[in-house]
């Protein structure tokens, strides 16, 4: 199934991003690809991350100089990991709690990224015009969240086979 809808516009710099999860436990599979999160030129790219709880993600750093990756969850501030990562060096770390990330170069002040950390592979980044689609979505029940910044949006939708438009998400 395809779902689409459109949450809320980019109004700081950052798109919604969007989390479809099974209400029913199910085996999702592992992931097919490793995230991975590198360091060039005092830049974390990409800038937002989905990750897979229970599944490993890389960090690397390709930049020129040493920097250190500190990352913690947004809404209680519980640090993941904090580590100094020298150039052409990689640290691989598995999420193991859903949410919402912070990343940041202690060293580097104005680097920064986001980690969304998640069971389910039925993610998005919306457009900056807010819309979005998800494909490959299982018909069945699900609970949705959109983070709007730091904010989230969440209800329960049911997603049918073929075509489910969610239509305007409000907070």
């Amino acid at each position: 199934s395809i779902v689409s809808g459109h949450a809320p516009a980019v109004t700081s710099g950052l798109p919604s991003l969007i989390v479809l999860e099974p209400k029913e436990p199910r085996d999702m599979g592992p992931q097919k690809t490793k995230p991975v999160m590198d360091q060039v030129t005092q830049v974390f790219t990409p800038g937002v991350m989905f990750v897979r709880t229970g599944q490993p993600a890389e960090f690397r750093n390709n930049d020129e100089v040493l920097h250190n990756i500190r990352v913690r969850n947004a809404e209680t501030r519980e640090s993941a990991f904090n580590i100094a990562l020298p150039t052409a060096q990689t640290y691989d770390y598995t999420f193991y709690k859903d949410g919402f990330y912070d990343v940041g170069c202690d060293i580097h002040p104005a680097m920064n990224a986001i980690i969304i950390a998640t069971k389910s592979p039925f993610t998005a980044m919306a457009n900056n015009d807010g819309t979005f689609t998800v494909e490959n979505v299982p018909a069945g029940a699900y609970n949705l969240t959109v983070y709007v910044d730091v904010r989230k949006i969440e209800r329960a939708v049911d997603i049918t086979a073929g075509r489910t438009d969610l239509g305007e998400i409000k907070p």
